[in-house]
This record gives structure tokens, C-alpha cells and sequence, in this order.
């Protein structure tokens, strides 16, 4: 059974090192977090399965790494300056501010309970904005990047030139973006900093309708594809009301998060807003020449943009699971094995020196591989129990018969089930085991 309770997945990654609260020692951060040596190797892993997906396997996508920092006229021009804000309210009361648009009754008060106490609503931007150089003024405003999709429409061109791709193609990227949220929660659901994989995806514009359709059912698979259920997933068309300023369709792949469904991923429908935007105030041409039709004209796009933080939390959610092996209860993470922190974990039955430098060998080998984990403290039920909470798909047992017969025991995470396999073949076994 999946999670139920967020604090169950909270607790296991504060006390297995997948994620801690930011600054801890100095009473933390409101919502910001650090990751630990699982997490940060869970936070690549999830990264790595989606250039897999979106760019390695496909010869129609290129991937690119833009600039976090950009001047004004990036985000006047794509309309953040302008429309990238919050309806903010403060109760007059507690002194509490929240978002109008989030609140169940806007006549009372959440938190102190006053009525009619709100103050009238205000635009609140999202934007970080700093300072580029020694000297402060107006001249040396630049912004914190919001979403990495305006460094993919302003690097349109020069990809097009040096990949010579034509439409439809994609641009790919993986990369933080910062928003000053008002109401940050829920874990690492919602944070000022976080991580995004985007790709804006540019067509023809005969084509924008079939390629959404392509874009929402390929982005809802792969979540499937690595291990959620899919009756935890839904796909859900936005109402006209919640569309953003361009765009002209949107559907969302919602996860069944302990508080009730939340975004993962966003398919958007961009038209060609963004780059007749940046065409405009840049005064560059932002166009597609189609030699085969003699015919020039600006790309529509399709955005699939998912939060590489939220699909971690969805992956560690929908794989949690308790059961009873040999009467005691196990907490197990049955995690899709390219999204586990190790794919293997060896275990030296015992910290003897006789079975150490095999044990060591056999890692070293499995190492220029895989991602593993080494351990030879405590009884060996107990680093089982450790590794199974932690996701490893399989553990290798080095014990003393090994150094007469050559050979390993493989223990599989969600069966438990040990098989005997001979040192020379176990490379090959593992690698069928896992899939890759």
C-alpha cells in the first residue's frame, strides 16, 4: 500500500538521509530543504529517467542549459513582469496573509476564525528580483528565473541554427527556478526553490492539436512507466478560468498526494505567444523558413513542464509500503530501479578480514557500473531491513563459503527471494535483474 500519511514519508527521509530541513541548526528555513546522500542521488536519478525519456531516446529533441539570472526585458516581454502574480490578502486581525484564490470561505479568517477582517486583494509578483554588480540602482535589476521555459524561446533560434532541426522539435532542460510563493507547504510539494524538466516542443501550427495530444498522453505513461499506480494518477483539463495568459489549452497529470490530488505535471498549449513576444521586443526574427512548402511562419508549442521535487515526493509516496517478512514488520520503498539512490548493495556476512577484500572486489566491480552501497555493520537481517527501507532493488551477500566456491547470494527487495550465483556471471545476472 502506497503512503497515506505524508509524515510517513517525512520521518523515513530525515532519518535515512533523503531529505532535511534547510539550516536546521539555525531553527531552519521555512520551506526550503537539503538533500541528503539518498536524496540528492534519487533527485539525479529522476532527472536522468526524463533526458532518457525526452531527449536520448528520441532523435526530435535537443537539450540545452540556460542562464538562472535574466534582465527585465526577458520577463516584460513574456509577460511575468506584467502577469505572474498572486491575489494577496492580510487578515487586519492575527495579522496573517493569504492568497484570495486559495481561501474556502473569503469572508473568514483560516487561521483566527475573525470575519470580514481581510484586507482588500492585492497583486503579490512571484519573482525574486536582485542586483547584477557592485552598484544598485535601476540599471542593475535582473530576475531569478521563474520557470526555464524563456531561455529555450530566446536560444530558439541559435538551436535551430546549430542543431539543424526543424519543426516539430523540441528544446529541452532541466534546471532551478525560484518563485516567492506565498503559502509554501506541504514538504517538498511546494517550495521557493525547485527544480523543473521542461521542453518546449515547436510545431507547425496545423499540427499543435495532435501533438497535445501526443505531449499528455506520453508525459501521464511515464509516470506509470516508473512505478506509480495509475489509478494514482489522473489527467485534468484546466477550466477556462485557470488557463494562464497563454495559453490556450492546459491539462494537468495530478498525483493522489495524502492531501488530495496536486499537480505533477502541466501540458500546456502555448500557440506562438512566446516567441511573436520575444520577436517584438527584441526587434530578431523568431521564425521557421520550411524550404519543402516555401512557407515562413512562427512555430506553436507545446510545453510539458513537471517539478523534478514534486515527482520525487509522488515516486517516494506511491512506492512506501509496510509488510511482514518472517513475522516482523519491514517498511520498504518499491522503487522503480533507475530512480533508487543504489542499485545494489554489498554485504559481507561478517567484517572479518578474510572476507573483506573479496567483499571489496566484488563492489569495485559492480561500482564501475551501478550506483552501490557498501555495508558490513550489524547483523545481516538488519542491513536487509536497512537497504529495503532505503529502495535497493538487490543485495549481494559475500559470506565465507563464497571464498571455496566462487560464488554470491543475490537477495531481491520486494520478494525477498536469495539466489546462489557464481562471482564470474554475477555482472550479467545483476544487469538482468535491474532491466539496464
Amino acid at each position: 500500500m502506497p503512503a497515506t500519511d505524508l509524515d510517513q514519508i517525512v520521518n523515513l527521509c530525515k532519518r535515512r538521509g533523503f531529505v532535511y530541513p534547510s539550516a536546521e541548526i539555525y531553527g531552519g528555513f521555512r520551506s526550503s530543504y537539503d538533500y541528503g546522500p539518498l536524496g540528492s542521488l534519487m533527485l539525479r536519478n529522476v532527472r536522468e529517467a526524463w533526458v532518457r525519456t525526452m531527449v536520448q531516446q528520441r532523435d526530435d529533441v535537443v537539450l540545452i542549459d540556460a542562464a538562472i539570472l535574466g534582465p527585465p526585458a526577458v520577463f516584460e516581454a513574456s509577460g511575468h513582469l506584467a502577469n505572474f502574480s498572486d491575489p494577496l490578502v492580510d487578515c487586519t486581525k492575527c495579522k496573517q496573509r493569504f492568497r484570495e484564490d486559495h481561501l474556502t470561505d473569503p469572508d473568514t479568517c483560516p487561521n483566527c476564525g475573525s470575519k470580514n477582517s481581510f484586507t482588500e486583494s492585492r497583486a503579490f509578483n512571484l519573482m525574486f528580483k536582485t542586483q547584477a554588480g557592485p552598484v544598485e540602482g535601476s540599471g542593475t535589476e535582473v530576475y531569478m528565473r521563474p520557470e526555464t521555459a524563456q531561455g529555450m524561446f530566446v536560444n530558439f533560434v541559435n538551436v535551430l541554427q546549430t542543431s539543424r532541426k526543424k519543426p516539430p522539435f523540441g528544446i529541452a532542460q532541466v534546471g532551478k527556478s525560484f518563485r516567492n510563493e506565498i503559502t509554501p507547504g506541504n514538504f517538498i510539494f511546494r517550495t521557493r526553490e525547485f527544480e523543473q524538466m521542461e521542453c518546449e516542443f515547436f510545431v507547425p501550427p496545423a499540427e499543435s492539436a495532435q501533438w497535445y495530444e501526443y505531449w499528455c498522453n506520453a508525459r501521464f505513461n511515464w509516470y506509470v512507466d516508473l512505478g506509480i499506480p495509475a489509478d494514482m494518477l489522473r489527467l485534468r483539463a484546466h477550466d477556462a478560468d485557470e488557463l494562464s495568459h497563454y495559453s490556450a489549452g492546459t491539462s494537468d497529470v495530478e498525483f493522489m498526494y495524502p492531501w488530495g490530488w496536486g499537480e505533477l505535471e502541466g501540458i500546456a498549449q502555448r500557440t506562438d505567444f512566446d516567441l511573436k513576444q520575444h520577436a517584438q521586443h527584441s526587434g530578431e526574427k523568431l521564425d521557421f523558413f520550411d524550404q519543402a512548402t516555401n512557407e515562413r511562419y512562427v512555430p506553436y508549442v507545446i510545453e510539458p513542464a513537471g517539478g523534478v521535487n514534486r515527482a520525487m515526493a509522488a515516486f517516494l509516496l506511491a512506492a512506501y509500503d509496510e509488510d511482514v517478512i518472517n513475522d516482523e514488520p519491514r517498511q520498504v520503498l518499491r522503487l522503480h530501479p533507475r530512480l533508487a539512490p543504489y542499485k545494489v548493495a554489498v554485504l559481507p556476512l561478517s567484517k572479518k578480514d578474510t572476507l573483506t577484500p573479496l567483499a571489496k572486489q566484488v563492489y569495485a566491480t559492480l561500482a564501475d557500473r551501478y550506483m552501490v552501497d557498501y555495508d558490513e555493520t550489524q547483523a545481516i537481517g538488519r542491513r536487509y531491513r536497512r537497504q529495503d527501507e532505503i529502495g535497493t532493488p538487490l543485495c549481494v551477500t559475500v559470506d565465507f563459503d563464497s571464498l571455496e566456491d566462487g560464488a554470491v547470494t543475490i537477495r531481491e527487495r520486494d520478494t525477498t527471494n536469495q539466489v546462489r550465483v557464481p562471482i564470474a556471471d554475477l555482472e550479467t545476472e545483476i544487469r538482468a535483474r535491474l532491466g539496464f
